[in-house]
């Protein structure tokens, strides 16, 4: 999945492939560039990135979205694994920390006057059977071999 290929589809599909808005999505593009610009004052050292931030956005939508594995991203963009981590802990922090994408703490939620009733429920869990014990079930081996 590529910026250049997605651009142009239509914002329901682009919603459906993405998880989010175009109109977000460039909102929170706009959101990783003022980071770096901020975060990355001197002269950029080192090789250049080959993804421009749209790409890196994508990858970590793409990694967030489907749980995708990052040596497969990784196939999927031409990087390693360890370029995919780096760069999906680079877009996450950004996004982290722009002051228009934070929501409101748990102090202004208990303070306003609007009444919130959440229900969260944890279906992963799963019962495990285990044997019972009891000395029906327990061999007891006499060792003659002991001295």
């Amino acid at each position: 999945m590529i910026w250049k290929e997605i651009k142009n589809l239509k914002p329901t599909d682009f919603k459906r492939l993405t998880g989010v808005t175009p109109i977000i999505f460039l909102h929170l593009v706009e959101a990783v560039n003022d980071y770096e610009a901020k975060t990355r004052k001197r002269g950029r050292t080192g090789r250049k990135s080959h993804l421009i931030t749209e790409d890196k956005l994508l990858m970590t939508l793409m990694y967030l979205r489907e749980y995708r594995t990052m040596f497969h991203i990784g196939v999927a963009y031409g990087l390693s694994e360890s370029n995919v981590c780096r760069t999906i802990k680079f877009i996450e922090q950004a996004l982290i920390s722009h002051p228009s994408l934070h929501l409101p703490g748990k102090r202004v939620l208990t303070e306003s006057e609007h009444l919130f009733e959440v229900i969260l429920i944890d279906v992963a869990e799963t019962p495990i059977e285990r044997p019972k014990k009891n000395n029906v079930n327990i061999t007891q081996v006499k060792r003659k071999d002991i001295l």
